[in-house]
């Protein structure tokens, strides 16, 4: 692997050792470079060193360019209004960087200076109930964090924290053994789809009794205590609503194309016997105190509308254990046997709160540091149409697996139109269309939640996410498929860098942007932040789009610009691919 260094690191450095070289007084000052406009960087930092050394900045800046050893990437060098350094590069520079690249699996993007290990928590539905549309942004966003990170060089453990304890259990364990062939299937190779369905009956048929019912009532009440005091014919009913459910949870994912592995898969129940060690742990250091027979702990800044604190309760006054319990322990185990680094929860928004006084109460026991931290990756709503939360014309909650649905049709609509415009002979199989709408479907769902900042709420519209046009993945798999057609038709013509070339302005923009694709991951990587990865993406396809009109690749002037242009086509998809696939989003080579 090899690292390549991104034209804007060589001219930081190269200017950098010019100011060093001209104002020796200034010591190892930052020149701020940046994209621009007028060229292709332009230098801010004399601005700020002139006032510094109180001098004029026009002055130093010109001092500073008479610094520069000539080199093969510096083009020129203009002096502009009080002191800016408008910088333009090579035509050479750009494609031997670009051919460097190219030579490499990684694009040349090196690994993260410090990898360490990373806890992410994520996709986190409950046992026995539906997946709705509040479950996808948690799995879309920590699915692409997690391949993100894992490309950046971080070791990376995911976690599936499912809602598989609670009381509800004791309804519906109590529920089975008296109705045992609730479960029982039919066919052993049951579907996702079915294994919900029993769920679903169960469940209603339970809550029934359980409302209408006393001696029920009471019944299903023994049965928690049982289930929480390790009951054996207890904990093997309840285990089989989880298997029941992970049969479901999983045809879901997988729909979603997604991979989650069953050792991932770390429920509720599974701090269960850290939980009492926990409490105990927090009450002998003072952390958490008692409060009118509750575990608390308390913060000077949370407070209710009446003035009062509000504390985070860890165990209730009647013994019972809340999320927060549950949540420690977890912290505990994350950091103490998985040797986390940094705990990420993909957690809505609206559990901000919550996971504040989490945090800082896992501080105050020293179990985060300053060498280990917890952030929540909080995300917003996804709203309907109307810009209210999505439910269903009745009011439900929609279920995700409804939607999913419903986006490959909508997907497989445009794939099959699209189909009509090409010559019979290379039309997609009606097995290819199917392929391609579940990838195309999929892809649009995901893009759409991934390239609006995770924090703010979105707006759900499979019409404009399975739009060509605009800012959607259906526009960037088309840009990739089209690249593949090119090549495809290239025939003896090969992708090869020539950078003896001169570039088209448009072939100058592509390349540039090329050049960016390690910085926006390593930027992404360390803020946790895969809107901007999507935004780079549409931003190179946009660039493409340009190109592709401007610069003739196969009706070039020369042989060598030919491959010079296929050249930048072939990387251009790489990058593409690559940057796609972090995100999670298929791109078919034909569509």
């Amino acid at each position: 692997m090899a690292s390549v260094p991104s034209l804007a690191s060589t001219v930081q450095q190269c200017l950098a050792d010019a100011l060093s070289a001209a104002l020796p007084e200034a010591g190892s000052a930052d020149p701020l470079l940046r994209r621009s406009d007028r060229a292709d960087f332009q230098a801010n930092g004399i601005l700020a060193l002139a006032k510094k050394l109180k001098g004029n900045p026009r002055e130093l800046a010109t001092k500073v360019v008479a610094a520069l050893p000539a080199n093969d990437v510096l083009k020129d060098i203009e002096v502009s209004g009080p002191g800016f350094l408008n910088i333009t590069i090579t035509d050479a520079a750009i494609t031997g960087t670009l051919a460097a690249r190219a030579a490499d699996d990684r694009l040349g993007v090196p690994y993260a200076g410090k990898a360490g290990t990373t806890v992410i928590d994520y996709a986190q539905p409950n046992v026995a109930k539906e997946m709705h549309v509040g479950h996808l942004r948690s799995a879309v966003i920590g699915d692409a964090m997690v391949k993100i990170l894992e490309f950046a060089g971080e070791k990376v453990v995911r976690r599936h924290h499912i809602g598989d304890w609670g009381t509800q259990f004791g309804m519906l364990i109590q529920y089975l053994i008296e109705h045992p062939h609730e479960l029982d299937h039919k066919d052993a190779d049951v579907s996702g789809e079915e294994a919900m369905s029993n769920l679903n009956r169960l469940y209603k048929a339970a809550r029934a009794l359980f409302d209408s019912d006393e001696e029920f009532k009471a019944r299903s009440r023994d049965r928690v205590v049982a289930l929480q005091s390790g009951d054996e014919e207890t904990l093997a009913l309840w285990q089989r609503f989880v298997d029941e459910s992970k049969i479901y949870f999983y045809s879901v994912f997988d729909k979603l194309d997604m991979e989650i592995d069953d050792p991932d898969v770390v429920g509720e129940s599974g701090y269960n016997d850290m939980l009492d060690e926990t409490c105990r742990l927090l009450e002998e250091s003072g952390v958490a105190v008692r409060s009118e027979g509750a575990l608390c702990v308390f913060f000077d800044d949370v407070k209710g509308p009446d003035g009062n604190p509000v504390p985070l309760i860890v165990r209730k006054s009647n013994g019972g254990y809340g999320y927060a319990a549950t949540d420690l322990s977890a912290i505990r185990d994350r950091v103490q046997k998985l040797g986390a680094d940094t705990l990420v929860y993909v957690v809505d928004a609206r559990q901000s709160l919550h996971f504040k006084m989490v945090f800082e109460t896992a501080r105050r026991a020293g179990w985060l540091n300053d060498r280990t931290h917890a952030v929540q990756l909080a995300f917003g709503t996804v709203l309907g149409k109307d810009g209210k939360p999505f439910k269903t014309r009745e009011g439900e909650t929609v279920r995700l697996v409804d939607l999913l649905d419903e986006a490959i049709d909508r997907a497989a609509a445009v794939v099959r139109e699209k189909n009509e415009d090409v010559p019979e002979a290379q039309r997609l199989t009606e097995d290819e269309i199917a392929e391609r709408a579940a990838q195309v479907g999929i892809g649009a769902i995901k893009y759409a939640d991934l390239s609006t900042s995770a924090s703010r709420d979105y707006k759900f519209d499979l019409d404009q996410m399975v739009s060509l046009n605009g800012d959607t993945s259906v526009y960037l798999q088309y840009a990739y498929a089209r690249i593949k057609s090119i090549i495809r038709k290239a025939g003896e013509a090969r992708p090869a860098a020539h950078p003896e070339i001169a570039l088209a302005p448009a072939e100058r923009a592509l390349g540039l942007h090329l050049d960016r694709f390690g910085e926006t991951l390593a930027e992404v990587a360390e803020t946790y932040e895969p809107h901007k990865l999507a935004a780079y993406l549409y931003q190179l396809a946009s660039l493409y789009t340009s190109f592709y009109s401007e610069c003739p690749v196969l009706k070039a002037d020369t042989p060598q610009q030919v491959e010079n242009r296929l050249f930048l086509c072939d990387l251009t998809a790489r990058t593409l691919g690559q940057g796609m696939a972090l995100l999670g989003i298929r791109t078919p080579e034909r569509l």
